[in-house]
């Protein structure tokens, strides 16, 4: 293959997205998949206000008004959009058309516009980017810090079944209450229709370093759905998830990240696939309009649309609310959500999806400041003072 004008190293969600609006933009593109033919399998959301306005009605399996309980219960007032993911995948690859796809692993950047396979040979193309996912293949080594990661362990069942926890036209987006009955680190239950009588109900870490494990998300699971009455069947399917949250800004200076390689990873929720889709016809205008001719200022525009100042330090706001999660004890975690979700519906609304309204983030740290009593509110603030957490295994887990 000769050069292209965007090479596009991943083919998940965001990914495709981005290879796909490079397409549309006029762009010679080349996506890398190590392989393209595999099922997605994780579950895929965003709050209905997010769905890009390009997106079929048929990739939206199921809405569902938004609810959380911490201390008490929380109507959101925003309604929750689970996608159909077969639907998702179908829809990104018919915009692939006219897109060159290669199955094959990356395992470096040699140079500039080069892209190297794990077979052996390269890959050229006047953009290079990173949309490999937690993995960033193109980017800088990871440090030696142990990174925070949120996992979780879910089962799907009826939604007759699951009707103790969450009520038909419901979605559950946090319940902070220990009915798995296990003191140590806290999780919460995540309980959203999937479309066509089904929900999943998941166990989650919304984040630790080193992530919670599996097994004591499965075993709190079970203990929760008993407590209810609820017995999942044994062939329910599951749902096994990781990935961190607090993977540092791609940084290396002859690619573009992109989606979690970016990471556009929420460092306090873990959504991306929002922020991604919505992003990738700007990122791609940004290149096309700088393509073939002048790759270095096609990279250099993309990445500053990627990374608007107001983006970085909105970034660096939520750092600063995953590190204060991190330092807190696990009894006052849900005083803590108790806290956030009784903001105004603006801060809240700012605070989990504008990625680059600072205003409106410092207004709800505020305003979280303020509601705060005085050993929340220092617990807020020291991270911002103090150097990351190392580790939260002196912590119990149960």
């Amino acid at each position: 293959m000769g050069r292209v004008d965007v090479l596009v190293v991943g083919g998940g969600p965001a990914g495709r997205a981005l290879a796909a609006a490079c397409g549309r933009a006029g762009l010679d593109v080349g996506l890398l998949d190590p392989a393209p033919d595999r099922p997605w399998t994780a579950t895929y959301g965003m709050w209905c206000a997010e769905l890009p306005p390009d997106l079929p009605a048929r990739v939206v399996a199921a809405r569902a008004a938004g609810r959380a309980v911490a201390v008490t219960g929380h109507r959101l007032g925003w309604e929750y959009a689970v996608l159909d993911v077969p639907a998702l995948r179908a829809h990104l690859d018919d915009g692939l058309a006219g897109v060159r796809v290669h199955a094959g692993r990356a395992v470096g950047s040699p140079e500039p516009g080069v892209v190297a396979l794990a077979g052996g040979s390269h890959l050229r193309a006047a953009v290079v980017v990173d949309a490999g996912g937690r993995a960033q293949p193109l980017g800088p080594r990871a440090g030696h810090r142990l990174p925070a990661e949120q996992t979780a362990y879910g089962l799907v069942v009826d939604a007759t079944l699951a009707a103790p926890l969450v009520a038909p036209g419901e979605a559950l987006f946090m319940d902070w209450r220990a009915d798995h009955g296990e003191p140590g680190w806290p999780t919460f239950l995540y309980a959203v229709p999937l479309g066509g009588g089904r929900v999943l109900l998941e166990e989650t870490s919304l984040a630790r370093r080193p992530g919670l494990p599996l097994t004591v998300l499965r075993r709190r699971l079970h203990a929760r759905l008993a407590r209810h009455g609820i017995a999942p069947p044994p062939d329910a399917r599951t749902e096994k998830v990781s990935f961190p949250v607090d993977r540092p800004r791609h940084r290396a200076a002859a690619s573009l990240g992109f989606g979690a390689a970016a990471p556009l990873v929420h460092p306090a929720s873990g959504f991306s696939l929002a922020a991604s889709l919505r992003l990738a016809p700007q990122v791609a205008a940004a290149l096309a309009r700088h393509l073939p001719a002048d790759p270095g200022a096609a990279l250099a525009h993309a990445r500053a649309g990627v990374w608007p100042p107001a983006a970085r330090a909105v970034h660096r706001f939520r750092r600063i609310g995953l590190e204060a999660l991190l330092r807190m004890p696990p009894a006052d975690v849900p005083a803590f959500f108790e806290v956030f979700f009784s903001l105004p519906e603006r801060h809240r609304w700012s605070y989990l999806t504008a990625r680059d309204d600072v205003r409106g983030t410092a207004a709800t740290m505020g305003a979280l400041f303020r509601a705060a009593d005085g050993p929340l509110r220092r617990r807020l603030v020291a991270p911002a003072l103090l150097p990351p957490v190392r580790t939260n295994e002196a912590a119990p887990i149960g």
